[in-house]
This record gives structure tokens, C-alpha cells and sequence, in this order.
């Protein structure tokens, strides 16, 4: 009775990770487009700006505003 519980649970995690997760959420995001990225105004002011990868000390001459989201396709 175990080992088929076992199994059974072992199929439904990789059923999720495998099956949802790398087909259906990349599907939906390519459906959505830009509005799977959208954020309101209002919260994107609570939120803090962060700077993780340095962009802003490589770019001297763009004043200091709210980044953009840059898709990069290749």
C-alpha cells in the first residue's frame, strides 16, 4: 500500500514539473505577452528599486528612474 502511495506521488510531482510548468506556464506567458508583465502604478512606487546587476553604474547618463522591462529574444 505504501510503494503506491509512493508512486502515485511520485508521477503527480513530475507530472507538475515537468508537464505544467515547462508547457503550460511558458504558453500562457506567450499568450499574455506584456500583460503577464504588467504591474500597477501604484504598487511599482511601494516597490523598491533595485539595482541587482549594476545596469545603472554602467549607464552614467540615463537619469535614475524605474527600470524597464526589456524582453531579449535569440
Amino acid at each position: 500500500m505504501l510503494k503506491q502511495i509512493a508512486l502515485a506521488l511520485a508521477v503527480g510531482v513530475l507530472l507538475d514539473a515537468f508537464v505544467v510548468r515547462m508547457t503550460f506556464v511558458p504558453a500562457v506567458l506567450a499568450l499574455a505577452r506584456r500583460g503577464a508583465w504588467w504591474l500597477p502604478r501604484r504598487l511599482e512606487r511601494l516597490l523598491p528599486n533595485l539595482d541587482i546587476e549594476g545596469e545603472r553604474l554602467q549607464r552614467e547618463d540615463e537619469p535614475a528612474g524605474p527600470p524597464s522591462l526589456t524582453l531579449v529574444r535569440g
